[in-house]
């Protein structure tokens, strides 16, 4: 019911929500939200309904008061014409509850249940409306913990109709349904329109590259046009940031869309996007997109060395069988393992990436790790030193045998001098 008023409010031009909710001369807040917060706060013992219902009452009361909010151009779309629909709302009464709001629902987030999605996913919806509360939902790791619910619910996406207001979809199920997986990407859409005015945030994006990672998984997997479209959109908004308006502190690195776009191609984005040119879509848009992301990518991907191509992918930890995980690639490339620092940082991370649970890629350290003992001067005794050996073991009884015979060959390439013979 109060959903429905509320709703009603939003559509009027006499009685708003800004009337209703934000009280006094100043526009204070009234304290009845903190009920709303209450029922979020029960946890596990709370109705997943009330629960789902109450944020987003609570976040679409919340998100009036924001600045960005306050005026709304008229419907001819004349600038001048603008009219403040919600001029009593203090934004200063509001902070507290958004804040409050915002760590609930990164918190939920943060959850492995696929029963959180659903409560969550309509109220961070509908804080993506306003700059503001964007950024406060930056500010508490709301991107990291979105782009990794997107790829965790990606791999389990049963394609079984949408959620709603009403009900709240995917609750109790344990996977996303499509309408959760369009929601989701949808608020990480939202958040790449902050990208040039914020260097938090396109740090907070640039983080590990899970965000890359989720978008580009939506765009080869997409089960939706819908789904395709906006990640694709996203993707172009991270292809084309740039640090001009707000540049990053003195010291620390600068981010913009070249970076995106070497996560991009580490991600094997431009392998999809010539998928996706063969494609017929409905949507003029995602035509658009292709093209402009297919040229940003090629041309970014003429500017790199082979070698600067394979480390990349590999500080990604997304490895796929290619030209760079060759013979002839290491026979090249080998003393590059060391690093600037010698400090064989890619060394590194491949004997992590043994412990992938993708067997693919723990199948890939191997072989690129034998070919470093292979080819680097005293390369075993490097490797050994750093671990790579007791890792490699266990592997070599793994029940996937392509895996297997990978570890056997890493395995045996550090314990034999002259490998080609044995080859």
């Amino acid at each position: 019911k109060l959903h429905s008023i509320i709703t009603t409010l939003m559509g009027g031009t006499g009685v708003t929500v800004g009337t209703v909710f934000y009280v006094g001369k100043d526009g204070v807040l009234v304290d009845q939200w903190k009920a709303l917060l209450r029922i979020l706060n029960k946890g596990g013992r709370g109705d997943v309904f009330a629960q789902s219902g109450a944020a987003l009452c609570l976040a679409l009361i919340l998100v009036t008061a924001c600045p960005s909010m306050q005026t709304t151009a008229s419907a001819d779309g004349d600038a001048k014409k603008a009219v403040n629909v919600n001029r009593s709302a203090s934004y200063a009464s509001a902070v507290e509850p958004l804040e409050a709001l915002t760590a609930w629902i990164v918190s939920q987030l943060k959850s492995a249940h696929g029963s959180s999605i659903g409560i969550v996913v309509p109220a961070m919806t509908a804080l993506m409306a306003a700059t503001e509360t964007r950024h406060l939902f930056s500010a508490s790791g709301g991107i990291k913990y979105l782009a990794r619910q997107l790829r965790s619910s990606s791999k389990s996406n049963t394609p079984s109709g949408g959620g709603s207001v009403d009900q709240p979809s995917g609750t109790g199920t344990g996977n996303a349904t499509v309408q959760q997986l369009y929601e989701l990407t949808f608020c990480l859409w939202c958040m790449t329109y902050e990208l040039n005015g914020s260097p938090n945030i396109r740090a907070d994006f640039a983080k590990d590259g899970a965000a890359v990672e989720a978008l580009t998984v939506m765009v080869s997997t997409g089960p939706r046009e819908k789904v395709v479209r906006v990640a694709l959109s996203a993707l172009v908004n991270l292809a084309n940031c740039n640090a001009e308006e707000s540049p990053e502190p003195a010291g620390v690195t600068k981010v913009d869309g070249g970076v995106f776009l070497t996560d991009m191609l580490a991600c094997k984005l431009l392998k999809s996007i010539q998928f996706l040119e063969d494609r017929q879509f409905t949507d003029p848009d995602i035509v658009d997109d292709i093209k402009i992301l297919h040229k940003l990518l090629a041309d970014n991907y003429k500017e790199m060395s082979r070698w600067e191509v394979y480390k990349t992918e590999v500080e990604s930890g997304h490895l796929t069988w290619g030209s760079t995980h060759t013979e002839a690639f290491f026979k090249e490339n080998a003393r590059m393992m060391e690093g600037k620092d010698a400090d064989f940082k890619l060394v590194k991370v491949l004997i992590a990436l043994l412990s992938s649970k993708d067997d693919e890629i723990a199948a890939i350290a191997c072989h690129d790790i034998g070919e470093f003992v292979r080819f680097y001067p005293n390369g075993r005794a490097i490797a050994k030193r750093l671990g790579a050996k007791e890792l490699v073991m266990p592997l070599i009884e793994h029940e996937n045998i392509d895996l297997q015979r990978h570890a056997l060959q890493c395995v045996s390439k550090m314990m034999v001098q002259n490998w080609e013979y044995v080859k």
